[in-house]
């Protein structure tokens, strides 16, 4: 049975972010709230943690996954970037953006698009998001909250408790209250000029 932790929202307690961050560095599953909506995350390193999100949401093999880094510091390790580029990353982070850009030798191949090598990159601006990545002290692999075989985000905190709080998988849920449905604007980077392959909540400056 998942651990249920009533987080605050604007100042989240330390010691229940401990204790999702030492779930994650056991193999463990998190669910999260974010700028967008409630998210899943993983040890970036553990493959089976990320087989455990895959079987979750039935992803398929050509899923773009992304990390939640703290802030931009993490990008010169995880991905290649152009100083124009980072002028951009800057002006939109924190926010509700995924950012698609050429992965480093850093990523573990099994996080990297299969055919265009490419990784996501998110800095959530939530305060709970926010001060979970500071104590696990390293990016996460994360996933919105979504079940296979639907297209809707799973939103209600209550909600959330009742379909997976029993989940072998899931080991602790971070219940920060009510979260949004829309999901991150997807901004591919890859290859020249910025292109929105998904308009979500973040518009993009």
């Amino acid at each position: 049975m998942a651990q249920h932790l009533r987080v605050h929202p604007a100042t989240p307690q330390s010691r229940l972010l401990k204790i999702a961050a030492q779930a994650m560095h056991k193999g463990g599953l998190v669910i999260y709230p974010s700028d967008t909506t409630y998210a899943i995350a993983c040890h970036m390193g553990d493959k089976a943690a990320l087989e455990k999100i895959i079987a979750l949401r039935n992803l398929d093999k050509n899923h773009q996954f992304s990390l939640a880094c703290r802030d931009l510091s993490d990008l010169s390790t995880y991905a290649k970037v152009e100083n124009a580029d980072y002028r951009l990353l800057k002006r939109n982070t924190p926010g509700p953006f995924t950012f698609l850009l050429q992965a480093s030798r850093e990523v573990p191949k099994r996080l990297m698009h299969p055919k265009k090598k490419l990784i996501g990159l998110r800095v959530p601006d939530h305060p709970i998001a926010q001060g979970l990545l500071e104590v696990f002290g390293e990016p996460m692999v994360t996933a919105t909250l979504r079940l296979e075989d639907t297209d809707d985000n799973l939103v209600d905190i209550d909600e959330i408790v009742d379909t997976l709080g029993n989940h072998r998988d899931i080991e602790v849920i971070l219940d920060g209250g009510s979260c949004g449905a829309e999901t991150s604007t997807v901004v591919d980077m890859s290859d020249g000029d910025p292109v929105v392959t998904r308009q979500g909540l973040g518009i993009l400056s």
